[in-house]
């Protein structure tokens, strides 16, 4: 059996067709705009910002947005090619088995773990750091940190020995999911306001603060003194990563944690009314919006607070520290900010979760994955049990993980499926030239080159631990495929066949 096999596009325009037994049609555009704002602004703005900037970038971790929304670009303009011309359920993972066959599929299915599981692990962690925030810190350290985090107060050492907040708001999140994708759908349309208008608000606010001091020096110079950490240990700014365009680069690739949510749009194809029209408004609209946002607040948020402030303080509520710290008469302010980033945290992790679950809701459909993952709950619809599932798996990486190590293998891993939905809609283009496609990607193929280069150049950025660490879950991944997938596949006989516009019609 080869292992680059691939399923024809017959397949899958006849699964998305069968809206009887299927995933239930009930988003508009503006609902999948709503989604894709839901995924998009939440710890990435909130955390990884103040991250990348206090780490890396400095000031100029606006730059670094910059570069990572071009990356972004590139890849959203392929994807809403392949979104609107395949309206299936699992985004990259669908694409690359339709392009490039079954192991790369396989690859990029289990890459999307990486950013999909791990990236609801990463908000409910930051989610847990703003709730203490919100509680004036009353909730003990060692429940509200994994056990390989530690802090130091008065000369007393405290050990994290779970995180329960995080564990609680990933159970009620999955419960709304296997209750319904509408209804998910409706709550975080509300959230998507608030959050939104409390983003406004603080750049509105925010800019009557900026210290012109602060943006100066704008890139962080080589010879930047260390900082001492809150646990002892002093943070250099040698490295060629943590300063100049080096800086800049690493802030790129740790704030594309910013920008998964676009793309997690186009797992929910296959529940879109009108996929071929829709799908890509909700992938490049959502992208456009955040983007000026992104670059305004952290503008504004560099310019309140020193960029070395946010390795001393406050961390992954940086945010509302900053106002607490340099904008005074507006602690009003923090604390609506505080409920904003909680209400929009759990937004993201509602479509985290969701996009995760689709994705197994198409491997499991293919026959790699056990068929609980694509069973469907009898009333709502929804794939409960694989809902149940990853409740377990991300709750206990979102307990026992620090959010650094969770941020950056999210990172890496949606960077992978970039390069890999980048490589496909090229393949794509060369070998069926007469697919009907409602949406095409323009300048093809210098767009899918510079999505490669771009996206490439983050990846080898991160540092070498987190590349390693995603090494080895790719081993782990191959070794099931080849010890459970492949023999399994529903598709060992699939031929590539072209489908005529008339199966375009049955969409």
């Amino acid at each position: 059996m080869s292992l680059f096999r691939k399923k024809s596009l017959n397949s899958l325009l006849q699964q998305a067709a069968d809206s009887e037994k299927g995933l239930k049609r009930t988003l508009t555009a503006w609902s999948l705009i709503a989604l894709g704002i839901g995924a998009i602004i939440g710890a990435g703005l909130f955390v990884r910002t103040a991250a990348a900037a206090g780490g890396h970038a400095g000031s100029a971790v606006t730059v670094s947005f910059i570069i990572a929304a071009v990356g972004c670009a590139f890849a959203g303009l392929c994807y809403a090619e392949f979104a609107s011309m395949i309206p299936i359920a699992g985004s990259a993972y669908t694409y690359a088995y339709t392009t490039m066959g079954e192991l790369i599929a396989w690859i990029i299915g289990w890459a999307l773990v990486l950013e999909y599981a791990l990236g609801a692990a990463t908000v409910s962690i930051a989610w847990s750091e703003y709730l203490n925030k919100l509680f004036d810190n009353r909730i003990p350290y060692e429940w509200c940190h994994s056990p390989f985090s530690k802090e130091v107060v008065d000369g007393v050492t405290h050990h994290g020995i779970m995180n329960a907040p995080a564990l609680f708001i990933l159970l009620v999140l999955s419960l709304l999911l296997i209750r319904g994708t509408q209804q998910s759908a409706w709550v975080n349309a509300v959230i998507v306001f608030i959050k939104v208008a409390i983003v406004l608000i603080f750049i509105a606010v925010g800019w009557q603060f900026i210290n012109g001091a602060n943006h100066h020096p704008y890139f962080i110079p080589a010879d930047q003194p260390p900082v001492q950490l809150k646990d002892g240990t002093l943070y250099s700014y040698q490295d060629t990563f943590r300063h100049g365009w080096g800086g800049v680069l690493r802030g790129a690739a740790i704030v594309f944690f910013a920008f998964i949510g676009f793309d997690a749009v186009s797992t929910a194809a296959q529940e879109a009314k009108n996929p071929k029209r829709d799908m890509p408004i909700g992938i490049l609209g959502s992208l456009v919006i955040c983007t000026i946002l992104y670059i305004l607040f952290s503008w504004v948020l560099t310019g309140v607070a020193p960029f070395t402030e946010f390795m001393l303080s406050g961390r992954e509520a940086s945010v509302a520290n900053a106002i607490d710290l340099h904008m005074p008469g507006y602690h009003w302010l923090a604390t609506a900010v505080t409920v904003a980033i909680l209400a929009g945290f759990s937004s993201v992790i509602l479509v985290m979760l969701l996009g995760q679950s689709r994705v197994f809701y198409s491997m499991s459909n293919d026959g790699l994955l056990p068929g609980a993952f694509s069973q469907l709950h009898s009333k709502f619809r929804t794939p409960f049990k694989s809902n149940w599932m990853l409740f377990l798996f991300v709750g206990a990486i979102a307990t026992l993980l620090p959010g650094d190590i969770t941020g950056d293998l999210t990172s890496i891993g949606t960077l992978f499926a970039f390069v890999v939905v980048c490589i496909g809609v090229w393949i794509m283009r060369i070998k069926q030239p007469n697919i009907q496609r409602p949406f095409r990607v323009p300048a093809l193929p210098i767009v899918a080159i510079l999505g490669v280069l771009v996206c490439g150049a983050m990846i080898v950025s991160l540092d070498s631990t987190t590349q390693l660490t995603a090494f080895a879950w790719m081993v782990i991944g191959l070794v099931i495929y080849f010890g459970y997938s492949r023999s399994r596949s529903k598709h060992k006989h699939d031929d590539d066949i072209i489908p005529t516009a008339s199966d375009f019609e049955k969409r």
